[in-house]
């Protein structure tokens, strides 16, 4: 089904433009939400060319007053909204004997909070759409989904980046939580988790070899992922074709959580 309003956090950049650029491709129409005003309107002008399919609104997702103004400029734009995408994120350097106060509740504001606020507004609205119909008894006929942009990391640590751990961490239970609650309602709700992806969380790995090596020795598919590639993911959770899924994290990470050992890398020439 075609033509579905979806809103899509964090979407200026990286995976959340990948997947919003994937939504529109499929016939869709997004809302795309990010702090980034200049990328954001860019993101939203390249997509939406020659067509309506697509517009920026920018959004903190910590600030409560941000989120409702999300919900309200694509229900005035779009008129509905029949999922979400949960992806905005930050990552700040820090393990637990050095990690700042305010860094740590920077991250759990924009990374946990944030994808609360934002699954809390779009599910009491799903929630009184489905209570205000007259027939119940097809809650497939407009089916509701919300996916949470997580990471390996809800199941890993990075010690040095212990909030964005926990951040993940708290993500999958929040994921879980949800999926139980809005299931009565056919409301589905799960999350990604993506192992190493080019975006530019990555950028100081592409030019540091010894680093490029350390990740590929943990990634039996050999390579970096691609935006695109949670973008099927996303695309795929959102759809009818993963109706009897919630509640489920699914993580294309190139095999690394199944991982109990690093994987020999080959020597380049030049450093033989």
């Amino acid at each position: 089904m075609s033509d579905r309003v979806y809103i899509v956090t964090g979407a200026a950049k990286g995976i959340g433009f990948a997947c919003a650029q994937r939504l529109v491709a499929d016939g869709h129409r997004v809302v795309l939400a990010d702090m980034d005003t200049e990328a954001g309107d860019k993101s939203a002008a390249d997509l939406a060319a020659g067509n309506d399919k697509a517009i920026f609104v920018e959004c903190d997702v910590s600030d409560p007053l941000h989120v409702h103004n999300l919900i309200a400029e694509t229900l005035g734009s779009f008129g509905r909204i029949d999922g979400l995408i949960n992806n905005a994120g930050i990552a700040l350097k820090g393990g637990s004997l050095d990690l700042s106060i305010e860094d740590f509740d920077r991250v759990l504001a924009v990374n946990l909070r944030g994808a609360f606020l934002v699954s809390q507004a779009v599910a009491k609205y799903m929630v009184k759409e489905i209570d205000d119909r007259e027939d119940r008894s097809r809650l497939t006929d407009r089916p509701y989904a919300i996916v949470n942009m997580s990471s390996i990391n809800e199941q890993v640590a990075i010690p040095d980046y212990i909030a964005y751990t926990m951040s993940k961490g708290g993500m999958r239970q929040m994921t879980r939580a949800m999926a139980i609650e809005l299931a009565p309602y056919g409301i589905r709700v799960n999350a990604i988790g993506p192992g190493s992806i080019k975006t530019d969380m990555l950028a100081s790995v592409n030019s540091d070899k010894k680093a490029q090596k350390k990740l590929l020795s943990r990634t039996p598919l050999g390579r970096p992922g691609h935006p695109d590639e949670v973008a099927s993911v996303a695309a795929f959770l959102l759809s009818e074709e993963s109706s009897y899924i919630t509640g489920q994290t699914i993580y294309p990470d190139g095999g690394r959580l199944a991982l109990n050992y690093t994987m020999p890398v080959a020597e380049d020439e030049d450093d033989a």
